[in-house]
């Protein structure tokens, strides 16, 4: 019963929610939007057991002396701090959560995205290495993208921006769209195989 009960409902849903967006009348309309309510509350409710897993961890690692695990109280100070002062002060412009905010989360975030800048330009030297013809194309695309976003391009040839412009809408685009259409096909496949119950990887591997 254990896997037939979690099996049933997970169909009972999925042909809810499929019912309720080719047939948005009642009855369908009404429990779509109440398991979409539901949705909404057991994902509000991950937030604190992931809280609760992040100290697990971190104190895990202190106790057990793992490796880097200096860096656990810092994780486990900074967390305490921005929920208590969340807590009392609330999220107001101007409260200490705020400002701890805007002091310590926005430039670490900024500090995080700067590193991941050479990442990217480490990968694309070692992605666009003209070995084959496409790997030629994408090296030259990306050199007229890049010379397009630069006034430096506009003075060695006013046509380049143009061609910017005319790679991003148009190859770019149909590129983007085809990945959008693959993915979610993806989807679409993953959701009747979880449906029918095919996929049972959320059941924690139960045979």
């Amino acid at each position: 019963m254990r896997i037939v009960i979690p099996l049933a409902i997970t169909f009972v849903a999925g042909m809810i929610m499929v019912l309720n967006f080719f047939v948005p009348h009642e009855p369908f309309k009404l429990l779509g939007d109440n398991l979409q309510e539901w949705y909404m509350i057991v994902a509000s409710a991950a937030i604190f057991l992931g809280a609760m897993n992040l100290l697990h961890v971190h104190f895990r690692k202190i106790r057990l002396k793992l490796k880097n695990w200096k860096y656990s109280p810092v994780t486990i100070i900074g967390f305490l701090m921005m929920l208590v002062t969340g807590i009392i002060y609330g999220v107001v412009e101007g409260m200490p959560f705020d400002y701890l905010f805007q002091s310590a989360v926005v430039p670490m975030g900024a500090t995080m995205f700067s590193l991941l800048a050479f990442f990217v330009a480490s990968a694309a030297f070692r992605a666009f290495r003209a070995s084959n013809w496409r790997a030629t194309l994408l090296l030259t695309s990306a050199f007229i993208v890049m010379l397009g976003q630069v006034p430096i391009g506009a003075m060695i040839w006013d046509k380049i921006p143009l061609a910017k412009v005319w790679l991003m809408s148009v190859p770019n685009t149909a590129g983007q769209r085809a990945v959008m259409i693959g993915a979610a096909m993806g989807v679409v496949a993953t959701s009747l195989r979880m449906i029918f119950g095919i996929e049972r990887s959320y059941l924690g591997g139960t045979d």
